[in-house]
């Protein structure tokens, strides 16, 4: 029975449960505040200077100033399958555990499925933005900030120089630590940051009011390795079965439906640029 002009009033959605349902629709595309990003123009530069923090101020966290996580993204014949890597928390990954069959299959061509199916490496601090010119409010914040293996290699040279003449500066230190020029260039398509480098150690602050403060507005590291951010192993195998329609797998889902963001683990070389980390956030959010 159709609809009458009354019954259409009485009906008609609300400003309030449309937006509502737009936050629904939003879901996992909705950015987390606590992560700084930096910008860069259209050539695809950019330039800040930011600090790495050391541990932060929460009970119960463990003494490291960065979290390491290993995550799997790639596309089969089912889907893609985009997920933390169970190795992050050293247990076993089915992901890599099939990586590895094919790896040490020594056939070339299950050498190249592996190198594109192969974990990536990424690690997550806390940082203070000292001076990002693309976003001058963000100057003195805290942030969390998600980078890949180059710069942390950056971090690996300021702990242990590799050079007798070279002194050790641990660049988390609030006191005795340096600020990070990052230097961001677009080459053959990708973000590379081999022109940053560390200034001078200096301190935070020359007020240690000014650096408790700042260490205290540090975030959690331990949720980025809490076992809920994980698949459990079976569910992450079944998901792998489906997305490369494997021996066993259930009836593959589209891309939509699966509802689940530079190696194996025999050493055949990790993904580790974390350069890839924008293309796999899209790709995540599409699975979802």
């Amino acid at each position: 029975m159709a609809m009458s002009l009354a019954n259409l009033k009485k009906k008609s959605s609300s400003i309030d449960k449309l937006t509502k349902e737009l936050g629904k629709l939003k879901g996992t595309s909705s950015k987390d505040e606590r992560f700084w990003q930096p910008e860069v123009d259209k050539a695809g530069n950019g330039y800040a200077v930011i600090r790495f923090l050391d541990a932060p101020f929460v009970d119960g966290e463990d003494a490291m100033p960065w979290v390491q996580i290993f995550n799997h993204g790639f596309q089969g014949p089912g889907g893609w399958l985009i997920e933390n890597c169970l190795t992050s928390i050293n247990k076993p990954c089915p992901v890599c555990e099939h990586n590895s069959s094919l790896w040490n299959s020594g056939i070339e061509s299950n050498k190249d499925i592996v190198r594109k199916q192969k974990r990536k490496l990424s690690y997550v601090a806390n940082i203070l933005v000292v001076k990002d010119s693309a976003n001058p409010s963000n100057d003195g914040k805290v942030f969390l900030y998600k980078f890949g293996k180059k710069i942390f290699d950056k971090i690996q040279a300021m702990l242990e120089p590799e050079f007798e003449d070279e002194t050790a500066v641990n660049p988390f230190n609030f006191w005795e630590g340096a600020n990070f020029k990052l230097k961001i260039r677009m080459v053959e398509g990708y973000r590379n940051y081999d022109k940053s480098e560390f200034d001078s150690p200096s301190p935070v602050s020359d007020d240690d009011s000014e650096i408790e403060r700042v260490w205290k507005e540090s975030h959690s590291l331990v949720e980025f390795l809490s076992p809920k951010e994980f698949m459990p192993y079976d569910e992450l195998k079944a998901k792998l079965n489906r997305v490369l329609s494997l021996a066993g797998a259930s009836k593959a889902r589209t891309v939509e439906e699966d509802s689940g963001d530079d190696e194996p683990v025999v050493t055949a070389g990790d993904s580790n640029s974390g350069d890839e980390d924008d293309t796999l956030e899209f790709f995540r959010k599409l699975a979802d």
